[in-house]
């Protein structure tokens, strides 16, 4: 299928399927803090720094049509998966002090969900940036084609 307007379409669902996901984990992230009442920790701080821009990059970028904006999402997402990734070993890693360990507030290796035993909120928003950084990655391959 090298019809332009279809492969067009499909980078366009790609954006869009990745603003979804980035309007899900915000909106997690802020149904756990203001309607539970779970105090973020630290890194989780750093996660929502990194995930919070990428609603509305993403969101000018989906209606826009406009697929350069994976240059300014793949550093924050892949920053973010990072950072969810260290807060995940902290949490279920024995000894895993991460790079700094949490002086003051929610310690970072507080759990305040644990779905089927694995499931943390690092854990959420590790998968919310994978699936961000798989769609830029499509995006850049379906460049290069």
């Amino acid at each position: 299928m090298n019809n332009p307007q279809f492969q067009s379409d499909k980078k366009v669902w790609i954006l869009y399927f990745a603003w979804f996901v980035s309007l899900v984990a915000t909106s997690g992230s802020l149904y756990f803090s203001e309607i539970k009442g779970f105090i973020p920790c630290e890194l989780c701080w750093f996660q929502r720094i990194f995930m919070y821009p990428l609603v509305v990059i993403l969101g000018v970028g989906t209606f826009q049509s406009d697929t350069s904006v994976k240059k300014f999402v793949l550093p924050l997402s892949i920053l973010g998966s990072i950072i969810s990734l260290l807060h995940y070993l902290e949490q279920k890693v024995p000894g895993f002090g991460g790079i700094k360990p949490c002086v003051s507030g929610v310690p970072c290796s507080a759990e305040y969900i644990n779905w089927f035993g694995f499931i943390t909120i690092p854990f959420l928003a590790l998968i919310a940036f994978s699936l961000i950084n798989i769609c830029m990655l499509l995006l850049l391959v379906k460049k290069s084609k």
